[in-house]
């Protein structure tokens, strides 16, 4: 049995669902100011109407990048555009910029029924079309990292339970590893994280690596999962391109209209 069947064999079982306890390890810095925030106004909450929030990063002014399961309710119905909304920079009730959703791209072979898989995680990776354009001048995008390689240390900004005010920057946790469009990071998550950007420097850049689709914990250590991203991304804005509003967008292993019905599972992290 390979290393990435063995360990998410053993976890994905579970729900991969984290602890109260991993909200409060140390190593996390409240970008409370605006001179905390800067550079990183580009990541914001994505408010899931009255049932909960996700966590979400802007790589283009009209395009969210979160994770695919945060698109579905508790009760295994599709959210509709209207009750999304964008917070950039969020922090303390005031945000940078605030946006709605105009529509939504899933991957095609994302399984909402089927929850936390292997094959669910490699694909848990949304794009959020805004309404309206975040100014760059507000909130510059990011772009995507090359890909991982062994021993990279990367970062992970994130809105999470208890800490959902303001964004919080885990300066510094490694990749475990990674496999087969999978990777591990010891990074601290929690219910809110879904859709957390994991970035990797390029230089003087920030870029993103991968993003939080789900955690664990193993005995007092925190582990956390994300995806590859460079060819999904590139999947997806293929599909939202392709898509007109009278064209089916895929949200999930079905293609329907955006916001009819479908079954899904319950999100991982999306619940405050």
């Amino acid at each position: 049995m390979t290393r990435l069947r063995a360990i998410l064999g053993a976890t994905l079982c579970c729900g991969l669902l984290a602890t109260p306890a991993m909200a409060e390890t140390t190593g996390l810095t409240r970008l409370t100011d605006r001179d905390d925030l800067f550079g990183w106004e580009a990541v914001g909450r994505v408010d899931l109407g009255q049932s909960g929030y996700c966590t979400g990063v802007l790589i283009a002014p009209d395009l969210v990048l979160t994770a695919a399961h945060c698109l579905y309710d508790s009760q295994r119905q599709p959210r509709t555009p209207e009750t999304i909304r964008f917070r950039a920079g969020l922090r303390d009730g005031a945000a940078i910029a605030e946006r709605d959703v105009a529509r939504y791209v899933a991957p095609k072979a994302y399984d909402p029924a089927s929850g936390m898989t292997a094959d669910n995680i490699r694909l848990d990776a949304a794009l959020l079309q805004l309404a309206t354009p975040v100014e760059s001048s507000l909130a510059a995008p990011f772009l995507l990292h090359r890909g991982p390689r062994d021993g990279l240390r990367v970062s992970v900004v994130s809105y999470g339970r208890n800490r959902d005010a303001a964004p919080s920057w885990q300066r510094e946790c490694g990749l475990d590893w990674h496999q087969d469009g999978i990777m591990a990071f010891d990074c601290d998550v929690t219910y809110g994280s879904s859709g957390a950007p994991v970035f990797a420097r390029d230089g003087h850049r920030a870029r993103i690596l991968s993003l939080i689709s789900g955690g664990a914990s193993e005995g007092e250590r925190p582990l956390s999962y994300g995806m590859a991203l460079a060819a999904l991304v590139d999947t997806l804005k293929r599909d939202l391109r392709a898509a007109t509003p009278s064209q089916p967008v895929n949200t999930g292993f079905r293609r329907v209209q955006v916001g009819d019905s479908q079954r899904a599972s319950g999100a991982k992290f999306s619940r405050p």
